[in-house]
């Protein structure tokens, strides 16, 4: 079911900073660059910058996203084998959806269906 490690997202307070630090600190420019979201290619694998700190505590709040063929398959099995929704299915750009399960253990997995990876 699942393809892969694909994007880790950290929460930020100011984003411009954020990008400015983390630009310098991966020595990559962004290749998405909007007001909701910054998103650096680091050797193939994607770090997020997302503003919105709504539900989150500053230095708690990253998120591994593994890369699923299918989102709406793979969220409906994790919900159906005990999973708990924290984090419907969002279409965030292009044709790429993400959304996130709590494990039975409270831990948080992000799943990512992402076309501009391969399998």
């Amino acid at each position: 079911m699942l393809l892969g490690l694909r994007t880790v997202i950290y929460n930020v307070e100011n984003l411009e900073r954020a990008k400015e630090w983390y630009t310098e600190f991966t020595g990559v420019t962004p290749y998405f660059d909007m007001p909701f979201y910054v998103g650096f290619n680091v050797g193939g694998f994607e770090l997020g910058l997302d503003p919105d700190m709504s539900g989150v505590e500053k230095g708690n709040n990253a998120a591994a996203y593994w890369g699923v063929e299918n989102i709406e398959n793979a969220f409906a099995r994790a919900l159906a084998i005990g999973g708990e929704n924290a984090g419907d299915i969002q279409s965030v750009g292009g044709d790429i959806k993400v959304a996130k399960v709590r494990d039975p253990f409270g831990n948080t997995i992000g799943l990512i269906e992402d076309p501009n990876f391969g399998k």
